[in-house]
């Protein structure tokens, strides 16, 4: 796991390198799913490098953390996720993009956690060029240890500003 975010933070600082395609966000959620009644709220910081294939299209990757608060109703931990995904990203105009990050996302917190599936559509405007607004839908599938999966999802709002 240590080693798995060592290479992801050496190829990020090596993406930094030429960052005219590197990104960075904040974004609050609201959890939605099989968890939205034990947890609050959700705090998502996101990094992400794209390549333009061509005017309108970009691909590439997407890491970030996300924070899911547990409600003060219940007693027991957080929950932190590492996505780590493909990103592809279309612009419908100047303004709008329409995107999707598409991976696995490790349970980082607490241990007894399990990753999942990770997917996470999104719209994007850009009020600047270099500071956009983003809603999107994240979602985690999650094996139970009960047999079967829950999911760890947000309605997220944030900022996305390109370095």
């Amino acid at each position: 796991m240590k080693k798995l975010i060592l290479v992801i933070g050496i190829a990020l600082v090596g993406f930094s390198v030429n960052a005219q395609n590197f990104n960075v966000g904040v974004s609050g959620g609201i959890p939605t799913g099989d968890n939205s009644d034990f947890y609050s709220f959700g705090i998502i910081l996101d990094a992400n490098y794209l390549y333009d294939v061509s005017e309108e299209f970009s691909v590439g990757a997407t890491t970030g953390f996300i924070y899911s608060l547990l409600d003060s109703d219940f007693e027991g931990d957080d929950a932190g996720f590492l996505p780590i995904a493909a990103a592809a990203r279309y612009s419908i105009s100047e303004e709008f993009v329409l995107g999707a990050d598409l991976g696995y996302a490790l349970g980082v917190t607490p241990s007894e956690l399990d990753g999942g599936f990770y997917y996470a559509p999104k719209l994007q405007y850009y009020f600047t060029e270099t500071i956009s607004g983003v809603v999107s839908y994240r979602g985690i599938s999650v094996d139970s240890d009960a047999g079967g999966s829950a999911s760890f999802d947000h309605i997220t709002f944030g900022v996305e500003f390109k370095l």
